[in-house]
């Protein structure tokens, strides 16, 4: 099975050196040095990984063939591809691979349909599901404890406990001051109609 593990982003200097957007949570297996990785576009692959390091905060790989700024910048926007066997599992207990996550059904935990998981986007600070509703319309739910109460595979289900206002559509007050706030003004207004009547 094919997994998207980086996307290629800006040459880093001038000895083919570039930075990678990392799309899998082991990165340390998937891009270690010595992998063979095809790409979307396929023209521009196979690339053979021959180094890799992190420099101030994000990856640096290096291409078998990459040899200069030229090289490595014509290689902007390119997916990286590994073969995974899909019966492989990571290994911590509570981590998946997108390809497990997609598609699963994501419901409340008294059963109410949320809708079903369509992208998985990998942020610096955290994950997001992105949602796709039954009305179609879209919704990210963060990958996080707080939020995420259980994955089941076996049932193909996410179950969530979102906070207030992360999954309705309804606007909520913030704070009291903000309800005599909103208090004030209608009365203001229906004074206004007052006077001008």
């Amino acid at each position: 099975m094919e997994l998207v593990v980086a996307r290629i982003g800006r040459a880093h200097g001038i000895k083919g050196e570039i930075t990678v957007e990392v799309r899998t949570d082991e990165p340390e297996l998937r891009l270690s040095p010595g992998a063979v990785l095809r790409t979307d576009p396929a023209s521009a692959g196979p690339l053979t990984i021959e180094a890799g390091r992190v420099h101030s905060g994000r990856l640096l790989l290096r291409f078998a063939g990459v040899k200069d700024r030229t090289a490595a910048e014509a290689l902007r926007n390119t997916l990286l591809i590994a073969d995974v066997d899909p019966a492989e599992l990571p290994e911590e207990e509570d981590e998946y691979y997108d390809h497990q996550l997609m598609d699963l059904d994501v419901v409340l935990e008294d059963g109410t349909e949320i809708g079903r998981i369509t992208e998985i986007s990998h942020l610096p600070s955290q994950d997001l599901f992105i949602v796709e509703r039954p009305d179609g319309s879209e919704v990210m739910i963060p990958f996080v404890e707080e939020i995420v109460a259980e994955i089941d595979l076996e049932e193909q289900r996410c179950v969530i406990t979102p906070p207030p206002g992360l999954i309705d559509d309804r606007a909520e007050i913030a704070s009291a001051r903000d309800a005599g706030a909103a208090g004030a003004a209608e009365s203001a207004e229906a004074a206004q109609s007052g006077d001008d009547a």
